[in-house]
């Protein structure tokens, strides 16, 4: 902010140094006696006044000398002199804002604009702590004054004053004062070249950490403990159909005989006689093969060929004491940068989702844990980990903005909204698949509407394919339930839609006990239901 200054006004810099005074010898007239007698000469002007000399005898008294006839202050140099730092930066000095290359004053050489006069006129006394003193001598503005136009601090800078006229005692006073300044501001220069030289070719005062690199100790519970744990024990799944086409997924070691678990969308182009291979970290790839994969819960096993003897399978821990709020790490290739590490939280529970793997088939449904954590395409089927590098889920989907625009690849990136399907889920469908190949679901026997809604899940007046709703004999139909009754809570969980109740009951097993609350003409009951079974996902 501008300020203006106060008391006496700077005069506007001069746009050259003064024109230097005429010799004395030259332009000044010889004063004669009144008996006419000549008078003696004076002598050559020292650089400073010299003391008063009495008059010859019989001669008639001098006549006074003005300042510039006794050559004081001494003429100013054609240029000012050089200063072999100007141009430089000078070396700050905090609490002097109003000097030369000092924070809050003019550069070195004058004014705001650099056409200072030089030397500046010198002042009476230097008025440093006069309040809203103005801008320094030669500076041409009033703007960088340290200060808002008043105060006393030190450093204020100070009001130009006409040049006092010369005298006895009192020009020998002002040279001492502009001798001691300009030597003052030599050693001031001086002093700052030799600390910032100094400086320069002093030792470094970087310091060194006594370990870098791997000799570091990582302790089991920070993300570089749980990610180099982790890592070895995960890969990258490229699978390909016959006819060329796939893509890039992630999985992580079940077991020490070679089964790895992924997402069924992961897989899906090489089931039918694909071309399927894992690579991990180390560059090791193996070929493998599909196990059994259960598109529903998009969860499938592959077993590596020719496997290691030294596999060491994850830690598998318990989704269901996972809190919101518990850190999280993620494993993956996104976009195809394989062993790649995030971290986040559990930002919720059983978030109710249904995904595709986009092959126009049946959709998959979760009751999902969702993170934080930055989940991208390349991500699906690794593992989410809590902070003590347990599994507690699979990656398996992302909410995202809708893709385009401005350089879009057409494939959508992690705004923060990713899905893991609950390991305990997950684990309980790996061991079905390794165990018979195929998917095993729980059921409730009926056919719900898929369609979106905030009033529950509506059981269908039709089922697929033209069959009843209500499948006879099914555990809904056991319970008493008929087309039309809207089933608003699973146990203790809210259900707004069928999706949500799908992807409820898929968390159960069969032979589970549930309570269903439902709703019927305009009516709440509870009911008591076993779960059945379905196995495969036709």
């Amino acid at each position: 902010m501008s300020t203006e200054n106060e008391g006496t006004a700077v005069p506007p810099a001069p746009s050259a140094p003064p024109v230097p005074v005429a010799s004395p010898e030259a332009s000044r007239p010889h004063p004669t006696s009144d008996a006419g007698a000549p008078t003696t000469p004076l002598p050559p002007t020292p650089s400073a006044p010299p003391p008063a000399t009495p008059p010859a005898p019989g001669a008639a008294p001098a006549a006074p000398v003005s300042a510039a006839e006794a050559g004081w202050p001494p003429p100013a140099p054609s240029a000012p002199p050089q200063d072999p730092y100007a141009g430089a930066p000078q070396a700050a000095h905090p609490g002097h804002p109003g000097h030369p290359g000092h924070p809050g004053g003019p550069t070195a050489g004058g004014g705001a604009d650099g056409a200072g006069a030089w030397p500046p006129p010198p002042p009476a006394t230097p008025s440093y702590a006069d309040p809203g003193a103005g801008a320094v001598a030669g500076a041409g503005t009033a703007e960088g004054v340290g200060g808002a136009g008043g105060g006393s601090d030190w450093g204020t800078t100070y009001a130009q004053h006409p040049a006092p006229k010369a005298g006895r005692g009192r020009g020998g006073l002002v040279a001492a004062v502009l001798v001691a300044a300009l030597a003052a501001g030599g050693l001031g220069g001086g002093l700052g070249y030799t600390l910032a030289k100094n400086d320069d070719t002093s030792g470094s005062t970087t310091v060194s950490a006594s370990d870098s690199g791997g000799s570091v100790k990582r302790d089991p519970g920070t993300v570089a403990g749980v990610a180099a744990k982790a890592l070895p024990s995960t890969v990258t799944i490229e699978a390909e159909s016959t006819n060329g086409e796939g893509g890039t997924g992630t999985g992580f070691v079940f077991d020490t005989q070679g089964h790895i678990v992924t997402n069924n969308h992961v897989v899906a182009d090489a089931v039918d006689g694909g071309k399927l291979t894992a690579t991990f970290p180390d560059g090791k790839k193996y070929n493998a093969e599909v196990v059994g994969h259960a598109q529903g819960y998009d969860v499938a096993v592959i077993k590596l060929k020719s496997a290691p003897s030294d596999l060491k399978p994850l830690t598998l821990g318990n989704s269901d004491k996972v809190a919101v709020g518990d850190s999280t790490i993620a494993i993956g290739a996104p976009f195809g940068l394989s062993n790649t590490v995030t971290t986040g939280i559990i930002s919720a529970k059983n978030r109710p989702v249904a995904s595709s793997d986009g092959t126009g088939s049946n959709a998959s449904y979760m009751s999902a844990l969702q993170t934080d954590a930055s989940i991208n395409p390349g991500n699906s089927g690794g593992p989410l980990l809590d902070a003590q590098g347990n599994v507690i889920g699979i990656n398996s989907a992302i909410q995202s903005a809708s893709s385009g625009g401005l350089g879009s690849t057409g494939q959508a990136g992690s705004i923060g909204l990713g899905f893991a399907i609950p390991i305990n889920q997950a684990k309980y469908v790996a061991q079905q698949l390794i165990k018979t190949g195929k998917p095993v679901y729980a059921k409730i026997g009926a056919s719900v509407s898929l369609e979106e809604s905030a009033g529950g899940a509506k059981i269908s007046d039709q089922g697929s394919g033209g069959t009843e709703a209500v499948e006879a004999g099914g555990p809904a139909a056991q319970a008493g339930l008929k087309s039309g009754d809207v089933i608003t809570k699973l146990d203790d969980r809210v259900i707004d839609s069928g999706p949500t109740l799908i992807g409820e009951i898929w968390t159960h097993k069969p032979g589970d006990k549930v309570t269903l609350t439902y709703e019927r003409g305009g009516k709440t009951h509870t009911v008591d239901l076993t779960l059945g079974s379905r196995t495969g996902d036709s």
